[in-house]
């Protein structure tokens, strides 16, 4: 849960509410389900988010000790629960350093497990599971990206995970096929049958290189623990929004390098395609999707006992606001009687409340990253120009509508536009379009930039756009960017969008583009 707060966003509840669940869990499945892995503490959506390898050790650690203290606090006893702990890294195309943030990982929180107590060899043991990245997958020249889920692939095994999940090719594009999802599984095996390289345990251990990385890596990561426990422990980290902060500016900054050409990535920024085959994508129907999920619950509920239901979500409530009891417990009871997993939230969100988010971006790192390029220079003096002209700046405001709580592309274009000279909003999280449109006709802006990676653009963009001209207000423009097939372009643009930019899309241009947009829609466009 800590690393929701900080990147993946689908928390609940505030971070000290949500503190006591993690308890619960480790306390009952400790009693009552003693091979279940209690928790995955993961560092995966960290680097997704922009966090470089040390960072995400540093802050994976930092939680897992978190969670330790948490179940410590209860009563429990380390060498209970400590041997079903499980943890999650993401594996990027940085090689080497992926091998040896594993290695690293491994020393660290042996020692971190020692300092509290653990007596168990289990107990000091880091088991993980690995996932390559989802992030490095590209929109352009996507079969590339066979090769590089083969490659990070390559390199958690070598680093030692447990298990693994390899992603598919076209999920820059669309949520993955049949035909690439057995790509991605049968790397697996080629590399389990076929290479030989989980034959040997360690086989980079005495490697000079390999060993002198893992070292540097472990004390890099240990600095930033120890900063993290002067600050109080993770907790706090987290609240104060300082390490969600630390990895926005590491987002900005790569983003800044691949857009200015310092770091290449194959097929976007170099060795380009002249033209690309469009590749077979899949296509969800959204309304059907939601209709069935309806129509299961409407059955669930018209077939349980209701008054057995809502004594037990009582019960549930009641356990919240005391402080007594285990939350786990009572909710497996109400989901036995067929309570929903909404229903069981709801129970607890009327004492909890929900969390905000501090919607706070980084400023100044993606400029300094780009190092002024000769178009940056020329895009910025054309700002400066339409804000003396307009008596005042461009506004966009960027959003994330629905359920989708991947940030990072959303952030990344906020600070850039930003550091343009865009004047820029960042709506809160789980918009509804209704509420999105209603901000930005409060904050006065210009254009309303939609961050799409969940699959709902085609229900939600034209619901904003019909939203916007219901409450009198289709001078705002509307452009989206993120993960969305080809084929969908069209129907975007026929429902209202200006500008959609897909994965690979270099930010100046981006921005070029909507400013371009914003001035026609004024009527000041040449």
């Amino acid at each position: 849960i800590l690393k929701e707060f900080m990147v993946r966003n689908t928390y609940i509840y505030p971070p000290v509410p949500s503190m006591r669940i993690i308890g619960d869990i480790m306390e009952y499945t400790a009693a009552h389900m003693p091979r279940f892995n209690s928790i995955s503490i993961s560092g995966y959506h960290m680097q997704e988010a922009g966090a470089n390898q040390a960072l995400e050790l540093a802050f994976t650690l930092a939680d897992g000790k978190e969670y330790v203290k948490t179940a410590l606090a209860k009563g429990l006893d380390v060498d209970a629960f400590a041997g079903r702990l499980s943890f999650f890294w993401a594996v990027g195309m940085n090689f080497y350093l992926e091998i040896a943030k594993m290695r690293a990982a491994r020393l660290l929180w042996c020692r971190i497990m020692k300092e509290v107590g653990a007596q168990k060899p289990k107990s000091l043991m880091l088991r993980t599971h690995c996932q390559t990245s989802g992030w490095s997958l590209t929109e352009q020249d996507p079969y590339n990206n066979v090769v590089r889920t083969t490659i990070e692939a390559m390199a958690a095994v070598f680093g030692g995970t447990q298990s693994l999940h390899t992603n598919s090719f076209d999920e820059a594009i669309a949520l993955p096929t049949e035909f690439s999802s057995r790509i991605a599984r049968n790397t697996q095996l080629i590399i389990q049958e076929e290479t030989h390289i989980p034959n040997v345990v360690d086989p980079w251990a005495g490697s000079y290189m390999m060993e002198k990385l893992t070292q540097d890596m472990a004390d890099a990561a240990w600095a930033i623990i120890e900063e993290v426990e002067a600050m109080g422990g993770m907790i706090k980290a987290v609240d104060s929004g300082w390490a969600k902060l630390k990895i926005e500016a590491a987002a900005a900054e790569k983003q800044a390098r691949i857009d200015s050409g310092k770091d290449v990535i194959v097929g976007v920024n170099k060795y380009k395609l002249k033209d690309e085959d469009p590749i077979e994508a899949r296509d969800i129907d959204n309304v059907a999707v939601r209709e069935g999920q309806i129509a299961r619950l409407k059955s669930i509920r018209a077939s349980r006992d209701e008054a057995q239901v809502q004594a037990a979500l009582q019960a549930l409530t009641a356990a919240a606001e005391s402080g007594e009891g285990n939350l786990l417990d009572l909710s497996i009871q109400a989901m036995r009687l067929r309570a929903t997993g909404g229903e069981v939230s709801d129970a607890l969100e009327k004492i909890y409340g929900r969390h905000r988010a501090d919607t706070q971006k980084v400023t100044g790192v993606y400029a300094a990253a780009y190092d002024s390029a000769e178009g940056w220079e020329q895009l910025k003096a054309e700002i400066e120009a339409f804000a003396t002209a307009q008596g005042r700046r461009p506004r966009v405001m960027v959003s994330k509508l629905g359920q989708d709580g991947h940030d990072r592309g959303a952030k990344v274009v906020a600070t850039a536009f930003a550091d343009l000279g865009f004047d820029v909003d960042m709506g809160p999280l789980f918009q509804t379009p209704e509420e999105c449109a209603r901000q930005a006709i409060e904050n006065d802006v210009h254009a309303v930039g939609v961050s799409t990676l969940a699959a709902g653009h085609k229900t939600l963009v034209p619901a904003i756009i019909a939203e916007l001209k219901k409450q009198g207000a289709d001078d705002i423009i509307v452009f989206v960017g993120g993960v969305i097939p080809r084929q969908d372009y069209e129907m975007l643009y026929e429902a209202g969008v200006k500008g959609i930019y897909g994965p690979g899309t270099p930010i100046p241009a981006s921005a070029k583009d909507v400013l371009e947009q914003i001035k026609k829609a004024l009527g000041t466009a040449p």
